[in-house]
């Protein structure tokens, strides 16, 4: 680590990465960018982005990733395919250290890490993945109008979502594996108004039924032990996201649920120079067009960091 700190650093793609990158970029502040195992975050596993402005035809996420990726290159972003497994953020000077052993230090980090959807475990969840299974009904559930389909989950985002589907969708299926919802009562009494929701209590899936796309699923009632098969065309899951920040613990501040917390109105951590966007601080809009505004907020607060400190 002979050489001189970097001016900025960002962990992490996808959306607020790339555009942290862009902004940084073009402020003259030659980022360099880690990737992660997951270069594009959860983008890349979207077929159909069609609520992201300006791509009126709508795009495939890996597409729109990689636009993204070239206009930060355009710029002078200096990418790098691997993963940070070890970081010093206190102090000054930030210490970053990848899985393949290299060791840079910078003078402001820009966290872009993002979060993974929780999903129940079946082989069938995964094959049919954007063939019928989503884990975002506001990024899918335009898909599904006029259909039935099936959403699990009993918190407050399963609420939030199924009530979103119950606008698009006849019938709304509601899996809920005990036999009260964990949401807020007044999300609750929402949810148990719709008239075009049908809760099934104490159930648990057994699996989604479809070869090459969703036609139904397979449940069973853990109760009773009855197995039984409901059609629909649409399998969402909200069973939450888990933020990808295991390794700022101990060094940032995060809710116990692991999501950073950041300053009011900024995307400023409890360190100077640390700086939060996208997902891995986000866990009620999640949305690209969100992480992206937040990966601009985080370019200009490192800019303007850098700047006091006389570095810029």
């Amino acid at each position: 680590m002979g050489q001189d700190p970097l001016k900025t650093v960002i962990i992490g793609s996808g959306p607020a990465g790339y555009t942290a990158a862009i902004y940084a970029a073009r402020a003259n502040l030659n980022p360099v960018m880690y990737t992660g195992k997951e270069p594009g975050g959860q983008l890349m596993i979207t077929t159909d982005v069609e609520n992201f402005p300006g791509y009126p035809d709508g795009v495939m996420g890996p597409q729109m990733m990689e636009d993204l990726k070239k206009q930060a290159e355009r710029f002078g972003t200096e990418i790098k395919y691997e993963l940070v497994d070890r970081v010093e953020l206190d102090g000054d000077v930030k210490k970053i250290y990848t899985e393949s052993g290299e060791e840079v230090a910078a003078h402001s980090v820009i966290i872009s890490t993002g979060a993974s959807a929780r999903w129940l475990g079946l082989e069938s969840e995964q094959r049919l993945a954007n063939n019928g299974v989503s884990a975002c009904a506001v990024c899918d559930g335009f898909f599904y109008r006029g259909k039935e389909v099936a959403i699990v989950g009993g918190g407050d985002s399963a609420c939030e979502e199924a009530l979103y589907l119950s606008n698009l969708c006849p019938k709304v299926h509601m899996l809920v594996r005990r036999d009260e919802l964990r949401a807020s009562s007044i999300m609750q009494e929402r949810v148990k108004k719709q008239e075009n929701i049908q809760i099934h209590w104490n159930t648990e899936t057994e699996e989604i039924l479809g070869e090459s796309e969703v036609t139904g699923v397979r449940i069973r009632n853990n109760e009773t032990d009855t197995v039984s098969e409901i059609a629909v065309a649409g399998f969402f899951v909200a069973i939450g996201h888990i933020p990808n920040t295991k390794i700022f613990k101990g060094q940032l501040d995060m809710e116990e649920s692991g999501y950073l917390i950041h300053h009011p109105n900024s995307t400023h951590t409890n360190l100077e120079g640390v700086f939060v966007s996208g997902d891995a601080a986000d866990h009620v809009y999640r949305q690209a067009i969100t992480a992206a505004g937040t990966g601009c907020m985080a370019a200009l607060d490192a800019e303007r960091y850098l700047g006091e400190k006389g570095i810029i």
